[in-house]
């Protein structure tokens, strides 16, 4: 039985190195020289000839050295006079470049740059060649610089122009390189980057088929004969099937290889179970293997129904999603790979099986982690045009996402005016058709949150209808169009601050009982009982997961943030979040809100104290006297007005005469110490991996202090660096680089990533004035 090791050592001519180390960086724009003169003017006209720091020959060696992916944006001091859907964050121009060289071996070979996301419009030049223009922060950029490399000794220098003035959307976006970034090499014929489309489906009882089409390029001198072999293997890397077929493709040009595997009984992917299988795709020239690809699928069935919502695998599941955009504290939209995968295990906590990517393309390791980790996704188009540049965004979209399980639909845009009118339906019209060119397996929609009874608009134009806040429409759409299926997708917009008890308009914060939405939304828990009582709706999208930069609604400076998530930037749970999670799942759950750490002169003023679980009834006591009993209503909660004494609360919840859980607040201590509790204590010593550690403080009996807002200062000793400090406060100005920050309601984080052939442990160390300093070890995997 062939090995990963062995499969990988079979794929010995492609070659996907990263180019994220070393890049040279200058903060502002450049100008170019003015052209005068004939002979600068015949230049200029001439292939190959850039100048200023587009030039090759220009010296870089007093610009900034880093690594990408990397958001200058999130750099930039709070500023009250940039745009406030920005997050008050300046934007404007940069330069990267980067010099790279490559073997004669390689000569011959097909070479590829790639670049997952730049934000937000880019110029690229390579060895003075203006090679690529892109003007969208979220589509990845293939550049074939076959013809344009140098080889040898000569080195090859990369440029580019990154204008982050441009704004695509009303969050913050970041600015610069902030994804990763790509030189690929492989044979002279090859198989396309994103060419292998090898998405399973059923055709029998246990039996399904899995159709592959592999599109190959030849960039070689004379026609290619080659077999194209196709494996399927299971995650043991055991070979279920495999077939093979012939194609021929001509000199400087492409051809589609299309073979089906048959299957029998595979294990399923779903929610609870994300099975994965691999797909081996290999081409051989005489003989001789010349190229191979992995393609990551699924085993799974979808369904939309118009009456009773959605099946996964013919089970009905109610799709609780989130909605988020894609920054996170300390490090802007610059996320390293494995916070995602903390983001989305924050999520699932709550009970969270679904993620709508809003309102854009997201990273590819991203919807990696959404495939491993069992959730289901839906994939979001940003530029709502159907010019050929933006339709060629939605197409490379489809094709690097199409054998993603995970992905269950495909959505077109979100909110766009044209929306309830003739031309929207017909730009929808042309979307869905290309879409459904390159993939028929899943259904097509759109964000929409108004329009719905025009005679014609873009309901009439998608498979499935999305609904943004539109509660009180959900009947009546579901009676216009009862022959499609309805989501919800997105819904919700309440506002909440993490620890924050008061709503107070002068501070730009709002309280966590659950009591404050937009005007154009509902509060968390009348949002769930509306979707949670029509079986006819799909899913619910809530807006949003994550708090973000920017958005600071209803306030403007000096708040910077939004407040909608049911966690906050730094994914520390609201109330929000344990709503969701009494409601989501079936572990019991038992949180009680607020702290009990109240100023003296609260002493007999009432408190609100909210019990949220999914038990029968709670039992509240204060200093062990019975407050009340009372019955527990799932959606509402429940709650009681408790005179403030310093103490103990304690809450018991009960199924019937049975206790299922306990929880207890308690009045607290001065802070004495400092905690630190890594996310995991192990990191990978390659320059990417990263985890969050999170701060908080102690009294004497080693209780956390809910109300600590103390500056804590940080240092860091081994093979990493701090690459972000936050804490949650959606109105703090404090700068996220460097080692100092404030904790907010008693937390704060600080986001550590490995150096590159990483071999020391690390250590980091937390320091505060007239408190016990803490350390925390992490070890590094060699």
């Amino acid at each position: 039985m062939l090995t990963y090791a062995d499969l990988i050592a079979q794929n010995n001519v492609r070659e996907r190195i990263s180019i994220d180390r070393d890049w040279r960086f200058h903060l502002g724009d450049i100008p170019f020289p003015i052209i005068t003169g004939h002979d600068m003017t015949y230049s200029n006209a001439k292939a190959g000839k850039a100048w200023g720091a587009a030039a090759p020959e220009y010296n870089d060696s007093d610009w900034r050295q880093l690594n990408v992916p990397h958001d200058w944006a999130v750099e930039q001091p709070f500023d009250s006079t940039e745009n406030v859907s920005q997050g008050y964050r300046k934007r404007g121009v940069s330069w990267y470049r980067k010099s790279f060289t490559l073997s004669p071996m390689d000569k011959g070979k097909h070479i590829e740059l790639q670049f997952d996301g730049i934000a937000t419009h880019c110029t690229i030049w390579l060895n003075g060649m203006l090679i690529n223009r892109n003007y969208s922060g979220y589509n990845s950029i293939y550049i074939d610089v076959t013809a344009l490399v140098n080889y040898g000794d000569k080195q090859n220098k990369l440029a580019i122009r990154v204008d982050a003035t441009p704004q695509e959307g009303w969050w913050y976006e970041g600015a610069g390189i902030y994804r990763h970034t790509w030189l690929v090499k492989r044979s002279a014929t090859h198989i396309v980057t994103d060419g292998v489309f090898a998405n399973p489906i059923k055709v029998g009882n246990d039996k399904w088929q899995i159709p592959v089409e592999t599109e190959l390029e030849n960039s070689g001198y004379e026609k290619s004969n080659v077999e194209v072999i196709v494996g399927l293997y299971d995650k043991t890397w055991k070979k279920i099937t495999e077939q093979k077929t012939s194609v021929t493709v001509p000199t400087l040009g492409k051809s589609t290889a299309r073979l089906n595997l048959n299957v029998s009984n595979p294990k399923l992917w779903s929610v609870e179970q994300p099975t994965l299988y691999n797909v081996k795709t290999a081409i051989y020239k005489d003989g001789i293997q010349v190229d191979s690809l992995l393609t990551t699928c699924g085993f799974r069935t979808i369904r939309f129904t118009v009456d009773s919502g959605f099946y996964l695998n013919d089970k009905f599941v109610k799709i609780k999603g989130v909605c988020n955009h894609q920054d996170h504290a300390g490090v802007g939209v610059a996320v390293p790979d494995a916070l995602w995968e903390f983001r989305l295990r924050k999520l699932k906590e709550m009970g969270v099986n679904a993620y709508r990517c809003s309102h854009n393309a997201v990273s590819n390791e991203f919807l990696a982690a959404c495939d491993s980790m069992g959730i289901l996704v839906m994939a979001e188009n940003r530029n709502f045009n159907i010019s050929p540049d933006y339709m060629q965004q939605l197409v490379w979209m489809v094709k690097r996402d199409r054998n993603r399980p995970s992905i269950i639909l495909w959505s077109v845009f979100n909110e766009e005016p044209m929306q309830g009118t003739e031309s929207g339906y017909e730009m929808v019209r042309r979307m869905s058709a290309v879409v459904k060119s390159l993939d028929t397996t899943r259904p097509v929609t759109s964000a929409s949150n108004g329009g719905f009874f025009t005679e014609k608009n873009v309901a009439h134009a998608v498979d499935v209808i999305g609904m943004n806040y539109q509660s009180k429409l959900y009947d009546q759409v579901h009676q216009t169009f009862p022959n499609t299926p309805v989501i919800s997708s997105e819904d919700g917009s309440a506002y909440m601050v993490r620890g924050e008890y008061v709503t107070d308009k002068l501070k730009c914060t709002h309280d966590s009982y659950d009591t404050q939405a937009a005007p154009w939304g509902e509060t968390h828990r009348n949002n769930w009982k509306n979707i949670d009582q029509r079986p006819f709706l799909a899913s619910t999208f809530i807006w949003t997961g994550f708090d973000y930069r920017g958005e600071p609604q209803p306030y403007v400076w000096p708040a910077a943030g939004a407040s909608f998530g049911c966690l906050d930037q730094c994914g520390f749970p609201k109330a929000a979040f344990y709503i969701h999670q009494a409601n989501w799942t079936n572990q019991p759950v038992l949180q009680l809100i607020p702290h009990w750490n109240w100023p003296k002169d609260s002493i007999g003023k009432n408190i609100k104290v909210m019990a949220i679980t999914n038990a029968e009834q709670v039992k509240l006591y204060l200093n062990g006297k019975l407050i009340g009993n009372k019955k527990v209503d799932k959606y509402e909660m429940v709650t009681w007005y408790v005179p403030y004494k310093p103490g103990k609360l304690v809450a018991k919840a009960y199924s019937g005469k049975t206790e299922v859980s306990k929880v207890e607040v308690e009045t607290t201590g001065e802070p004495y110490s400092i905690e630190l509790i890594p996310d995991r204590t192990l990191l990978k010593g390659d320059g990417n991996d990263a985890i969050p550690v999170t701060v908080r403080v102690l009294d004497k009996k080693g209780r956390p202090v809910p109300t600590a807002n103390l500056p804590i200062e940080f240092e860091i000793k081994g093979d990493a660096e701090i690459i972000g400090l936050g804490n949650g406060d959606p109105n703090s100005h404090e700068a996220e680089k460097g080692n100092r920050r404030k904790l907010f309601n008693g937390l704060a984080q600080v986001i550590i990533q490995s150096k590159y052939d990483a071999v020391d442990n690390i250590y980091l160390t937390a320091k505060s004035a007239g408190l016990i300093s803490a350390q925390t070890s992490i070890r590094l995997a060699k």
